[in-house]
Formats: structure tokens, C-alpha cells, sequence
């Protein structure tokens, strides 16, 4: 494969960007629905050469990698761009390319109307165009111009709809809560910038993914940096990622159009924190204690999540919630060592997550809300969705022998089998995981699709995204999708479905080898490590699964044990009150006394030191010539009797000192 093949996979959506921004948009804006067209154009080319770039990599154990080219010189300090092409890369093109392909087929029906349809496939095409980028990159420096993009497309996406004050807010609160995180990964750089001496030294190149993990492998960084290094690399992905603490944008993030939540949720922008921890994986690995911070927060935020969602009654709030859960196993997984096992499960997710997230909207299409509450009985008239919504949610539960088994199954059985006490209590937290995320599953599913229709004879308007942005309607038509947002659900069905059978096969399609994606994606330095099937695993968490099934049955489909008898009124408030930490982050931090102490505190700094330093520096330049300008008055007495003056006090020192 050749390396300008590679860049067009990158290059085809920017350009799609660029044309529709420069062309369609200032001049042909009333064809808008060329923009949609131009997107998916680019992305299916994408999409088509990230497969020839998944079959140049089968059978290479190491990167396909180019020589990098000089971007920016700055002194001795160069910075290079490049790519490389490994099998993680591989997996990802696809994944991002592929979902995202979907995602803008869907979008051509959903956004149909829209009056910003133009600039909403401009930013999509951007999206994924940045995605791609972050992935193919073989700088850490690259990696960081295209994960800012990744955040920048985000907020400009959540605020797609900017005249509504909660969507301007989630696109706000999005681009600030990850920035907190950003500022980790912004360290990092800062410190591989400051010892670039300590890899120049070995003919290293400290911001090349590649030498970073000859560097640690070689030991060139102590245990200490290694340590902190990975911490500020892990606190971008804590953001990115929505991990526990600054998982809060997250659910906020649902203001924007549906298929953007798909994208964010399945191939974009939550994906990029765990791929980033996967792609420095050796620096990670090399620290115990780095490790088992990655597992506690990935394992605390699994259930954290999970809690939340059992209780949302907004059904892309349940989805996001099952998003976070679902990061923190991923996470969970490449803290235990469980390397293949956490890539395997962020590909295999990436799929049913995408389905459940068109499934919702489409829901919203008939109905125009999202609120579960005013739904009901929609099987009956939207057989198509109901059927690509049950498999997504069966697959997130983990039931055998949909896609998501297989993936979650092996990162059970490398946490219980571990032998080591992290391990295991993280491994305790993803079974305790499994039951809470089947039983929000169905019970998101039970309230949308079986029953009766509660909507009235219409919806609420405003609820959702067409009642909400003036381009659909307000009232609920309750009838299957159009075929343009109903393929591409079908599509994402099947894969969620096959996705874990045929990357993982059990021994019984013929040449494919037994556990081949294990094969192909192995981690950095690493070597082929087989996952025995576990049948003790396998029984337990589909019992599990099938359990948190029977309850939401029970609650919400039979309704033989109605919500309002069991449930623990002061408990149910913490937990629909998100255990206030948007309350702790938007009315201590943001607006209370700790606020404004830390403001004063900024404020303070910002006069005296920043301030005074810079007119203490200005002091001393306008005033340090004037002592000289006094003596250089012009007189040749007042010269001589210094040039005297001096040659009296030489002496008289001499004489003293002699």
C-alpha cells in the first residue's frame, strides 16, 4: 500500500469539508442537500480504502511505517508528521469510516429540512475527517492537533441548534469539562518537549509514538516519569472518554442532532480517549500503579454510569449513560493487561451503540420526543426499528451470541482469572456491571416499544429534534422510518449480530483461525497471547444478563412489579440527581464561594505577579539608561575629574590592599 493512498483516506473528507464550506454553502446553499451527498461520497471513499489498508496490514506483526516528513523547524527542534499504519490503526479506519458512513446515510433522512443542513455536513465531514487523522498519526504532537479538532467539531456539533440556550450551554460545558482533561495531555507534551535531549540522545524522536515506546522499553525514563507522563496522557482521556470525573458533559451532550450523538458515541469523539490509552500502551504497562489507576477508575465508572442510566427517562440519556459504563470496561479492560480484549470490545461497541442511538432517533421521528414516558406500543407501527433496537440492546447486555458477548466476555474472564486483588475487584464491579446494564436495556426498551402508546394524540413538541428545531414536526405520525434511515440501521443490526462471531470465531468456520483478531491486533512489543473460552465466565454473565432481562420484564413490561413499590424514594433522588456532581461542578466550583476564592486567587496573581512583573520589566528599561545619561552630560572638566576621581581610588586600594 502506498503512503499518498493512506493520506487520502484522511484527505477525502476534508476536501468534502472544503467544498461544501467554499462552495455549497455561500453559492448553492438552496441544493443543500448536495452537502449530504459530497459527505457520504467522501466517507464511502474513505470507508473503501480503510479496508485495503486492513488488508495491507494482515500479516505484518509491526507498523507499515513511511519515513516522516519536516512539518515545522524551530531552532534545533523539529516537528515531523507522518503516518503509521499498524493494526490498530487498521481496526479503527474501519470502524470510524464505516460507522460514520452510516451515520451521514441516516443523517440524509433525518436532517432532511433542516434550514443549517450545509453547515451540519461540513462539520460532519470535519468530524470524521479529525477522527481520522488522530488515528493515522505516528506523531503524539499530530495526535494533539487532531484531538483538539476532535473537541472542536464536538462543540460546534452539540451547539449545531445555537439559538437554543440548552444546546449553546451543552456545546459549552463539552469544550470546558475536557479542556480540564487536555490540560493532562498538554503536560505530557510539555515534558517530552523539555527531556527531548534524553531521546535525541539515542536517535529518538520523543514525540514519535514508535521511539516513546523503544524509550520506555530501553528504560530511558524512570519509573517516576513514566509514571507521571502516563497521567497526564490518561487525564486527556478521562476527558475525552468520559470517565469519572469529568464524565458530566457527556449526557448533557444529547441537545445535539441525534446521528451526531451516534458519531460521538460509537466512532468519534469517547472513542478517541480509549484508543489514545491503547496506542501508548507500552508507556502504561510500565508502570503497576498506572495500571491499577486505569482499572479502578474504568471499573469505579462501569457501575458509577450504569446506576444513572436505570433511572433517565430521556431514552439518548439512558444511551449516554450505557456509553460512559461501557468506556469505563474498555478502560477497565487495558488496566488489567486485557489489551486485545479492551480494542476488541471498543470495536465490537462501536456498532451496536451507533445502532441504538439512530434507533432512538428514528423513535423520535415518529413520535417527536424522547421522553420514554409519552412513548409505548411503537413495535407495532415501527416493526423495523423495534427489531435493530432489540438486537443493539442484546448485544449491549452481553446475551450470547450477539456481538457484545464476545468482547465483554473475554475482558470478565481476564479480570476474574487474573490472580491479582485489582484485578479482581474490578472484574466483581463489571459482573455487578452486566446485570445493571441489561436490566436499563430493556427497561428503555420495554418503555419505548411495548405497551400502549402514551403520547396522546400528539407529542409533546419541542421534545425532541425536529419538534425542537423548527424543520419536521411537533405532532406524532406513529409509522416505520423512510428507507434512508432504515438501511443503515439494518446494516449496523447485522454487524452487531456478526461483529464478535466473525472477529472472534470459536474454532468452527473452517480456515479462519480461532480467536483472529487476537492474531491481528496485538499490543505494542507484545506477542499472541490466547483467551481460553471460559464456560464458568460465559454461564455467569449471560445469567447475569438474562436476570437484569427478567427484571426490567417484571418492572416495566409486565408491569408485575410496578417501579413505584420498590423503589427507594431518597436513593432514587441521588441517583436522578446524577449524585450531584453537576450540582458540585456548576454551583460550588462554577458559582459558589469556592468560586469566587478561586477567582480572587486568579485575579490577585494576574495583578500583582503577572501584572507587576511586566511593568517592573518596563520600569527597568525606561529607567536604566538614566544614571548613564546623567554622567554622559557633554562636560570634559566633569570627565576628567571623574577619569581623576578613579585613578585616586585605585590607588588608595592598592595602597590599603598592598
Amino acid at each position: 500500500m502506498r503512503e499518498s493512498v493512506a493520506w487520502l483516506i484522511l484527505f477525502l473528507p476534508v476536501a468534502s469539508f472544503l467544498a461544501i464550506g467554499l462552495v455549497v454553502r455561500p453559492f448553492l446553499n438552496r441544493w443543500a442537500v448536495l452537502a449530504g451527498y459530497l459527505t457520504v461520497v467522501a466517507v464511502a471513499g474513505s470507508f473503501l480504502l480503510s479496508l485495503v489498508a486492513l488488508r495491507a496490514t494482515l500479516g505484518h506483526e509491526g507498523p507499515i511505517g513511511w519515513p516522516s516528513h519536516p512539518w515545522v523547524t524551530i531552532g534545533d527542534f523539529t516537528v515531523r508528521v507522518g503516518i503509521r499504519l499498524d493494526s490498530l490503526t487498521a481496526i479503527m479506519l474501519v470502524v470510524v469510516s464505516g460507522v460514520s458512513l452510516a451515520v451521514q446515510i441516516y443523517s440524509l433522512g433525518y436532517m432532511r429540512g433542516d434550514p443549517g443542513l450545509a453547515r451540519y455536513f461540513a462539520y460532519m465531514s470535519l468530524f470524521t475527517a479529525s477522527m481520522l487523522g488522530l488515528v493515522l498519526s505516528s506523531s503524539l504532537l499530530l495526535v494533539y492537533v487532531f484531538w483538539e479538532l476532535v473537541g472542536l467539531c464536538s462543540y460546534l456539533l452539540i451547539g449545531f441548534w445555537y439559538h437554543r440556550p440548552a444546546a449553546a450551554a451543552a456545546a459549552k460545558k463539552a469544550f470546558i469539562v475536557t479542556r480540564l482533561g487536555d490540560l493532562g495531555f498538554l503536560l505530557a507534551l510539555l515534558y517530552l518537549f523539555f527531556h527531548r535531549s534524553t531521546f535525541s540522545a539515542q536517535g529518538l524522536d520523543p514525540f514519535d509514538i514508535g521511539h516513546l515506546h523503544q524509550a520506555v522499553t530501553a528504560g530511558l525514563l524512570s519509573g517516576t516519569a513514566v509514571t507521571w507522563l502516563g497521567l497526564g496522557i490518561f487525564a486527556g482521556a478521562i476527558g475525552k472518554s468520559a470517565q469519572f470525573p469529568l464524565h458530566v458533559w457527556l449526557p448533557d451532550a444529547m441537545e445535539g442532532p441525534t446521528p451526531v450523538s451516534a458519531l460521538i458515541h460509537a466512532a468519534t469523539m469517547v472513542a478517541a480517549g480509549v484508543f489514545l490509552v491503547a496506542r501508548v500502551f507500552p508507556l502504561f504497562e510500565a508502570s503497576p500503579a498506572l495500571m491499577h489507576t486505569v482499572a479502578l477508575i474504568g471499573g469505579f465508572t462501569s457501575v458509577f454510569a450504569a446506576t444513572m442510566g436505570m433511572v433517565m427517562n430521556d431514552i439518548k440519556r439512558v444511551i449516554a449513560y450505557s456509553t460512559i459504563s461501557q468506556l469505563g470496561l474498555m478502560m477497565l479492560a487495558l488496566g488489567v493487561g486485557a489489551y486485545t480484549a479492551g480494542v476488541f470490545h471498543l470495536f465490537n461497541h462501536a456498532f451496536f451503540k451507533a445502532l441504538l442511538f439512530l434507533g432512538a432517533g428514528s423513535v423520535n421521528h415518529a413520535t417527536g420526543t424522547f421522553d420514554m414516558r409519552l412513548m409505548g406500543g411503537l413495535r407495532r407501527f415501527m416493526p423495523w426499528t423495534y427489531a435493530t433496537f432489540l438486537v443493539a440492546s442484546l448485544s449491549l447486555a452481553g446475551v450470547f451470541p450477539f456481538a457484545g458477548f464476545w468482547s465483554k466476555d473475554e475482558v470478565l474472564t481476564e479480570a476474574l482469572t487474573k490472580g491479582e486483588p485489582v484485578a479482581l475487584l474490578v472484574g466483581v464491579l463489571a459482573l455487578v456491571g452486566v446485570f445493571l446494564t441489561a436490566f436499563y436495556a430493556f427497561r428503555a426498551l420495554f418503555l419505548t416499544f411495548h405497551g400502549e402508546f402514551r403520547g396522546g394524540a400528539e407529542a409533546q413538541v419541542g421534545a425532541g429534534d425536529h419538534g425542537a428545531n423548527g424543520s419536521g414536526h411537533g405532532k406524532a405520525h406513529l409509522a416505520e422510518s423512510p428507507l434512508v434511515m432504515v438501511v443503515p440501521m439494518v446494516a449496523l443490526g447485522i454487524l452487531a449480530i456478526a461483529s464478535g462471531v466473525v472477529a472472534n470465531p470459536p474454532g468452527v468456520l473452517g480456515p479462519v483461525p480461532s480467536h483472529w483478531f487476537a492474531h491481528f491486533v496485538v499490543k505494542p512489543g507484545g506477542h499472541f497471547e490466547e483467551v481460553p473460552f471460559n464456560l464458568g465466565t460465559a454461564v455467569l454473565s449471560n445469567l447475569l444478563a438474562l436476570a437484569g432481562i427478567g427484571v426490567a420484564w417484571l418492572v416495566y413490561g409486565a408491569r408485575r412489579m410496578p417501579a413505584e413499590r420498590w423503589t427507594v424514594r431518597p436513593v432514587y433522588r441521588v441517583v436522578a440527581r446524577k449524585y450531584f456532581m453537576d450540582d458540585l461542578y456548576e454551583r460550588v466550583m462554577a458559582g459558589g464561594l469556592f468560586y469566587r476564592f478561586l477567582c480572587g486567587v486568579v485575579d490577585w496573581f494576574d495583578r500583582v505577579v503577572v501584572d507587576g512583573t511586566a511593568e517592573a520589566i518596563g520600569w527597568i528599561g525606561r529607567n536604566a539608561g538614566k544614571p548613564l545619561a546623567w554622567m554622559q552630560n557633554g562636560q570634559v572638566q566633569a570627565y576628567a575629574g571623574a577619569i581623576g576621581l578613579g585613578i585616586a581610588l585605585i590607588l588608595i586600594v592598592y595602597m590599603v590592599w598592598r
